[in-house]
């Protein structure tokens, strides 16, 4: 899958774990961004001290990349307490559940990624724990089963999703906090990936960093792999110093242009360009062209170029826009086109 390969890809990677976790912030102080979200978590965890209570359940929901799993550690820190981290896909029966709930202690965190994705039997048990802190568990079957209520610890869930949109009301009802994360600002990831240098023992040039910045499709995620790459390439050509000239030559071999595209990204604007005339046109027959999956365009793709004002969505489909059709040097021959009383497929 495209996803899994692609350098600028939002998603976690397996062998990135141990690195990400190490370039981890480890409080809300260390946190860079999201200055909404952070203040207003900061001062739902401080109401929650000065109580002694367990923290209202977090909803955290935006784009893969943008540190949900990263705030999730840090409400564990903070509260001092411990976490327990899952996924929706990994909780297949409501026995994994259980054996997850009953061994939490007072106050602790559970993290869900992928909340969305949980099945809806066990999503259904998971209420009146959210709730009531207690479930209602069946033992044996037929003639002989019997309903156990069982007490649970209080504990916070925090569960991280990309499509909010998803979530059955029932459940989204029940978290008491929400927090939407956004695409980074150039300066914020510039902080990025500075701390992140420091952390590396790596020298960076501020003009390197911004330059890395500015490739990073606002994500810290996409910011630090490509420091890594940068860093690898500087050790190897130059003297380990990351800068400019070093930065756009490493990024330039791994195909990642100025504003952050990739293949994948030219492929996608370069197809509505030439095959179906600028659009609109749906997402499937993109796909179909680009013999990809649609929910790869609509999840790993799109999403930054829509942010970056190079495709609109339309009622009739997808649609590139002036700066896309200029970028890919076919600004004029469109508008040509149009005059001549061509139309769109």
């Amino acid at each position: 899958m495209a996803d899994r390969i692609r350098l600028v890809g939002p998603e976690a990677q397996p062998a990135e774990a141990a690195f990400e976790a190490s370039l981890r912030p480890q409080s809300l102080r260390e946190y860079v961004g999201q200055r909404e979200v952070v203040e207003k978590l900061s001062i739902a965890l401080e109401a929650a001290r000065r109580r002694g209570e367990a923290l209202d359940h977090v909803l955290l929901y935006g784009p893969p990349g943008l540190g949900k799993t990263t705030l999730a550690h840090i409400i564990a820190r903070e509260m001092g307490a411990g976490i327990v981290a899952t996924s929706g896909p990994a909780i297949e029966r409501t026995g994994d559940l259980m054996g997850i709930l009953t061994n939490l202690n007072d106050g602790d965190v559970l993290f869900i990624d992928e909340i969305h994705r949980l099945g809806k039997v066990v999503e259904e048990f998971l209420y009146p724990a959210m709730e009531d802190f207690e479930v209602d568990f069946v033992v044996d079957k037929g003639a002989f089963a019997k309903t156990i209520k069982v007490t649970l610890r209080r504990f916070t869930l925090v569960g991280a999703t990309t499509r909010a949109g998803s979530l059955s009301s029932p459940l989204r009802e029940r978290f008491g906090l929400f927090f939407h994360l956004d695409f980074y600002e150039t300066g914020e990831l510039v902080r990025i990936i500075q701390r992140s240098a420091a952390i590396l023992k790596v020298a960076i040039d501020d003009d390197a960093a911004l330059e890395v910045a500015r490739r990073s499709r606002g994500t810290p995620r996409i910011a630090n792999r490509l420091l890594k790459r940068v860093r690898d390439y500087a050790q190897v050509r130059g003297d380990g110093r990351v800068t400019l000239p070093i930065t756009r030559e490493a990024l330039a071999m791994e195909g990642v242009d100025e504003d952050g595209l990739d293949k994948l990204d030219r492929r996608f604007l370069e197809t509505i360009a030439v095959v179906y005339r600028g659009g609109p046109v749906g997402l499937e027959a993109v796909a179909a062209t680009l013999n990809e999956e649609p929910s790869t365009l609509a999840e790993m793709v799109e999403p930054y170029l829509l942010k970056s004002g190079y495709v609109v969505r339309t009622p009739a489909g997808r649609k590139l826009t002036p700066r896309a059709l200029e970028r890919l040097g076919m600004f004029r021959q469109t508008a040509l086109f149009e005059d001549a009383g061509g139309g769109t497929q």
